[in-house]
């Protein structure tokens, strides 16, 4: 099996940068192939367009035991909701979750309205749990979207290990996170 790595970055994101080039620099050395999206209309992401973005770039022969996915604030929902419609067979080695969320703080009007279907669309947990049952959420103690309410509930919904980081904001502005790669074998 071949170990694999898909990195899914958030809101307004990019699939480079930041400890996004960090990681595809660092998991090619223990073994992994790397791949990076840019996910469509990244500035308005809709469930449904990330989710078939991914179901349309990774190929269902290529998802094992030896997959991982890293996300990025939306782009870990976008993991989970992808995970939720995998065909059950299907098993992944883990996941990383930074600033990860399913509710949000201090969003502007028009961001309500497009964050609104990722926080009020109902997720079925027992079925991405059915792929994968290990997890990992990277939290900061001042993230200005994610408060640490999340925490809980990915702790509660998945069963994720936990570390909250001191003062990393929404992550955004970091050039590397040794975590994820303790994390993943």
């Amino acid at each position: 099996m071949t170990k694999r790595a898909y990195l899914i970055h958030g809101w307004g994101g990019s699939g480079s940068g930041g400890w996004f080039d960090w990681l595809k620099k660092e998991l090619p050395k223990k073994g992994f192939i790397v791949k990076s999206f840019d996910m469509p209309n990244t500035n308005e992401p809709k469930i449904e367009e990330w989710v078939g973005h991914l179901e349309k770039e990774i190929p269902l022969e290529e998802i094992d035991e030896e997959t991982y996915f890293i996300g990025h604030s939306v782009g870990c929902q976008t993991i989970i909701r992808f995970l939720e419609k995998l065909h059950k067979t299907k098993r992944v080695g883990g996941c990383v979750f930074v600033a990860g969320w399913f509710d949000l703080i201090n969003l502007e009007p028009e961001e309500v309205e497009i964050a609104h279907p990722w926080i009020n669309s109902e997720i079925h947990f027992e079925r991405v749990l059915e792929h994968c049952n290990k997890f990992l959420a990277l939290f900061s103690t001042n993230d200005p979207y994610v408060h640490l309410n999340e925490v809980e509930k990915f702790k509660n919904k998945l069963g994720a290990k936990i570390i909250i980081k001191k003062n990393l904001e929404h992550f955004n502005n970091i050039n590397e996170i040794p975590e994820i790669l303790k994390f993943i074998k």
